[in-house]
């Protein structure tokens, strides 16, 4: 199963200001050269449809939306991945394994749920999508197949909110009038040199022979190439050995530079970040916090620990000294919201900070 969030930084920001519903939103990485400086991220489906898409930039898309009353977003990477968290723990607990492939995709074996049985999975597919919209107001489009590319290929089929299965008699159907596009990690220049050997679908890649594909592409492409046509794929879906960090982020109830009234945010946080780590049975040995202004830009600051910790006092007394040193030194600042993140992250082995050994005594 392939679960891939429908435009999830656009659904993560209508769903932190309702006012965006039904309007057109680009989130935009902006460059700070100038104000329109920079290139779209992503951007919801209202905005796709006057051809808005990752990648252009910011100037282009404005002048396709002029006529509309679109929204223009900072891309704000720390909340997303606070949400994406969430949502990887509902998958999780719908899958036998699950393989996070991005922040908003991840891979799901379902065998032992659901052993040969496509129904079966389907039933999972509408539960994960019923939890998915109750517990954190996003739409999902699933693809289910026997292996991994199929599952891919099939979730881009139908969005957004799609669901769509192809089982293993459906394989050659389903591949024979797709665009070579299509096919997990055919780019420009595969598609170019395909084009010249009149391929344009993944029925005429399949009559390449697997000697002409390596000829043309190398060893590893073109044997890829030639098994994706076929709807081939032994690869496992493999769990991440472990996150690289943990991070909570909210926003301010209102903006201010006073260190007293981020406080009591900065224990909640830190509580919540340490219960994360404990949950995992992990350490972590780097502290930092997450700024952003009211002029939207992105600032942290972090410190390295003496020794690795999942303790909530330390991770927020370390949070509240770089708070107070981030607007001591930047007296202009003014936040709007503010994080706590871990990172440095290992798994625990016996007595890891002087709290715990207290503790046991």
């Amino acid at each position: 199963m392939h679960v891939d969030l429908d435009s999830f930084y656009a659904q993560c920001e209508e769903n932190a200001k309702p006012h965006l519903k039904g309007k057109p939103v680009v989130i935009c990485v902006y460059s700070g050269r100038t104000q329109d400086s920079g290139a779209v991220s992503t951007a919801n489906y209202e905005a796709r449809k006057y051809g808005v898409k990752a990648g252009i930039p910011i100037v282009r898309a404005k002048k396709l939306l002029e006529s509309t009353d679109a929204a223009f977003i900072t891309m704000n990477h720390p909340y997303y991945e606070q949400v994406s968290e969430r949502i990887m723990e509902i998958l999780r607990s719908q899958a036998d394994t699950l393989e996070q492939a991005s922040i908003d995709e991840a891979f799901l074996d379902v065998s032992a749920r659901a052993p040969s049985n496509f129904d079966s999975a389907r039933d999972i597919a509408l539960e994960i999508k019923k939890q998915l919209l109750t517990q954190e107001n996003v739409t999902a489009s699933i693809g289910i197949g026997a292996n991994k590319l199929i599952a891919k290929i099939a979730s881009d089929q139908t969005k957004p909110n799609g669901l769509t299965i192809v089982s293993p008699l459906q394989v050659s159907a389903f591949l024979s009038s797709l665009p070579v596009g299509r096919i997990p990690g055919v780019g420009k220049k595969a598609e170019e040199k395909l084009t010249k050997l009149n391929v344009s679908t993944i029925t005429e890649l399949s009559n390449l022979s697997a000697n002409k594909l390596v000829e043309i592409f190398g060893r590893s492409l073109g044997t890829y190439l030639y098994r994706a046509a076929r709807g081939e794929d032994d690869e496992p879906v493999k769990e991440r050995e472990q996150p690289t960090q943990i991070s909570r982020i909210t926003t301010l109830k209102q903006n201010t530079r006073q260190t007293g009234d981020t406080y009591p945010l900065l224990t909640d946080l830190a509580n919540s970040v340490s219960e994360k780590l404990k949950e995992q049975a992990m350490t972590c040995k780097s502290v930092a916090i997450i700024t952003i202004l009211t002029d939207l830009s992105i600032h942290t600051r972090s410190r390295t620990l003496e020794s690795p910790t999942s303790d909530a006092k330390l991770i927020e007394t370390t949070a509240k000294q770089l708070t107070l040193e981030f607007l001591e030194s930047n007296p202009e600042a003014i936040l709007r919201r503010l994080g706590v993140k871990a990172s440095s992250l290992a798994k625990e082995s016996g007595q890891t900070d002087m709290s715990k050994f207290l503790t046991a005594q």
